[in-house]
């Protein structure tokens, strides 16, 4: 007599779990951004034991869904048009990462709270650069301020656009635009400067 074995289920391979457990940690945080990793070994339908074979705790997997959301806005800002004069590309650049920032905001004021902002800025190099190659190609341009080195400009840009992002409910219409006339202004525009900037990016 011939006994026909039930077919074992597919087991997921280490990468699929990885990917299963930070879409489960992003979904976590949202709800609550103090949850516990028990409470994200639930979520992704594990014990924690078996979260803990993949991530030491839980800093390690924040850690993981920070670089995560930094390779996305590095490969967000590598596919940003940057032609034409320098504050249309500085906000296309912002259009840009902070729609990427709206759809995981949680994981973006996870990233650049105090507390994780220093790994942070150290895996968004590529994003850096581009904001400083910007104010740079600006101030030549006589488009961006020449009152201080374009450093010094690239980072408070860069720090308003961390304030924006941490403080403004992503989910409200005109963020976005709040958000762009913040950076545009920080670069030294005027707000009907900026107003007229903001158009040409979107148009």
């Amino acid at each position: 007599m011939t006994t026909t074995a039930s077919p074992r289920r597919p087991r997921k391979d280490a990468a699929s779990n990885r990917a299963d457990i930070l879409a489960a940690a992003a979904a976590t945080i949202a709800r609550d951004p103090h949850a516990p990793i028990d409470a994200i070994a639930r979520a992704a339908g594990l014990s924690r034991r078996a979260l803990y074979g993949h991530f030491d705790d839980r800093d390690a997997l924040l850690r993981a869904m920070i670089l995560g959301g930094a390779e996305r806005f590095n490969a967000l800002a590598d596919g940003v048009d940057d032609s034409g004069p320098a504050p249309l590309a500085l906000a296309r650049l912002a259009l840009a990462l902070w729609d990427g920032a709206a759809d995981v905001q949680f994981a973006a004021t996870v990233a650049l709270d105090d507390s994780h902002i220093e790994e942070t800025a150290a895996v968004l190099t590529p994003v850096r650069r581009r904001v400083l190659a910007i104010v740079t190609r600006g101030r030549d341009e006589g488009t961006i301020r020449t009152d201080m080195p374009a450093a010094t400009v690239a980072r408070l840009v860069e720090e308003a656009a961390r304030t924006v992002i941490t403080r403004l409910d992503t989910g409200r219409p005109e963020a976005a635009s709040v958000a762009v006339r913040t950076i545009l202004g920080v670069a030294g525009l005027g707000w009907r400067e900026a107003d007229e900037v903001l158009d040409g990016a979107r148009a």
